[in-house]
């Protein structure tokens, strides 16, 4: 079979299952691609991600990853909402969960579909395999990009014609030699909805993002406690932030996920806030199974969660949030203790660090204490 045929039987095979779009990559990445993901990491931009630092090398040269790689087949698989994607934001006493954490963990429901194309592939041809997706470092947006996939939009993110900003990615690195499908060019034009739409101004520029500054970077991979100056622009996001996504003009063309695994769970579309400040770690990890929301970590989320109900103004979250003073972990006392502060009169928050604040030892809970009632919070 020549080369046309193999990659029409791995299209065709890719779409039954469940794979919306297909395309072939070379293996090298363009100078500039490496140039600016090392200016990226120079400048910080990064954060806390450290492992993208660690294993930088590797994800400038996919070779790294497995020198006998000869082909990339680059696959891309929708995850529309069926609803609105920010209806539940700013809802009253509810949290807002990113798009794609709403179904089952995206690394599982796609990797899962790799492997069997994997497969596939290697008893269809005379080549072996080997599959990515997301935890892997490989540069994935400008590999689905160089396989026509899409391009990288003003957010960074990938974009499609057909697709919108809905796509989560994967790969196949194959021995097979494979012609590339050629790159798709970019058509965001003077558009700049995805830059204006962010809350905390996170792009410094088009097509350079600040993760110090994007929310879904803040609620998921941050460690520590929310800078104080970026809280309040959180609003009522618990989990991600699809602000930059969501106003994408080229969504219009998108159809809902096809893949019922990527459906959201009801549960997950405006979960009360109160209910999820009382999770222990159990709670969570029953509450959250099989959810990508879970590899966050019960402590993380539910400073989340403080930051949401403190960000609400209800004065009848106080009783919940009282109760999270006792918390064993620091970083859920320091969220609730910054939550208080914004919907307590200034005699009950003395009060309340009278009684508390004399037991406790963390210094990132202390300086919450600390931090003057009232304290103006800095513009983003």
């Amino acid at each position: 079979m020549n080369d046309a045929g193999i990659q029409d039987d791995i299209r065709r095979k890719a779409r039954e299952l469940g794979f919306d779009a297909v395309g072939f990559a070379p293996v090298t990445l363009e100078d500039d691609v490496q140039a600016g993901f090392a200016a990226f990491l120079d400048a910080g931009l990064h954060g806390e991600m450290d492992w993208l630092e660690a294993k930088a090398d590797r994800r400038r040269e996919p070779r790294a990853l497995w020198p006998e790689v000869r082909s990339v087949i680059a696959l891309a698989m929708s995850y529309k909402p069926e609803d609105g994607a920010l209806d539940s934001l700013g809802a009253s006493g509810v949290g807002h969960v990113s798009v794609y954490a709403r179904g089952r963990d995206y690394h599982d429901v796609v990797k899962k579909r790799l492997k069997a194309l994997g497969r596939w592939i290697c008893e269809s041809s005379p080549g072996d395999v080997k599959v990515f997706v997301d935890t892997a470092p490989v540069m994935e947006k400008p590999i689905a990009m160089h396989a026509g996939l899409g391009w990288q939009g003003k957010h960074t993110n990938l974009v499609s014609r057909d697709h919108g900003s809905w796509l989560f990615l994967g790969e196949v690195f194959t021995t097979l030699d494979l012609p590339g499908s050629g790159g798709e060019s970019d058509h965001c034009g003077n558009c700049r909805n995805c830059l204006d739409a962010c809350p905390t101004g996170a792009f410094p520029a088009p097509y350079r993002i600040d993760a110090r500054r994007c929310i879904s970077y803040l609620t998921i991979e941050h460690k520590g406690p929310i800078p104080h100056e970026l809280r309040p622009a959180i609003g009522n996001r618990i989990y991600g932030c699809d602000d930059c996504l969501a106003a994408c003009p080229w969504n219009k063309f998108a159809h809902a996920a096809p893949v019922a695994e990527m459906r959201a769970r009801p549960e997950l579309l405006a979960p009360p806030l109160a209910e999820l400040a009382g999770l222990d770690d159990a709670a969570f990890r029953a509450l959250f199974t099989k959810s990508a929301v879970k590899r966050v970590g019960r402590d993380r989320f539910v400073r989340n969660v403080m930051i949401a109900l403190g960000n609400a103004g209800d004065e009848g979250a106080r009783e919940v949030l009282c109760a999270r003073l006792e918390d064993e972990s620091p970083l859920v006392r320091g969220a609730a203790i910054w939550a208080l502060s914004q919907i307590v009169p200034v005699e009950d928050f003395e009060s309340l660090r009278g009684r508390h604040r004399s037991a406790e030892r963390d210094p990132d809970v202390l300086a919450e204490w600390d931090v003057p009632f009232g304290a103006p919070v800095l513009a983003c």
